[in-house]
């Protein structure tokens, strides 16, 4: 039971040094952004998240109408 333990505290101690090496390595290092709209190659795509495609179409007043009745 404590072999288990120790082995499961030390496999995540390793695995959050690893995701870490780039921060505590690196001067002034940080995390890449994960997100769409950081993304040149999805820019270049024209491929957006989906608050980003949201605002367009609301700015373009073509977004899906509601059904009034």
């Amino acid at each position: 039971m404590i072999e288990t333990l120790l082995i499961s505290v030390l496999i995540i101690a390793i695995a959050a040094f690893l995701l870490g090496v780039k921060v505590i390595f690196r001067k002034n290092g940080s995390f890449s952004s994960m997100h769409i709209h950081d993304s040149e190659a999805m820019r270049e795509r024209g491929i957006h998240c989906v608050i980003d495609q949201d605002r367009e179409q609301r700015s373009k007043k073509q977004a899906v109408r509601e059904k009034s009745e």
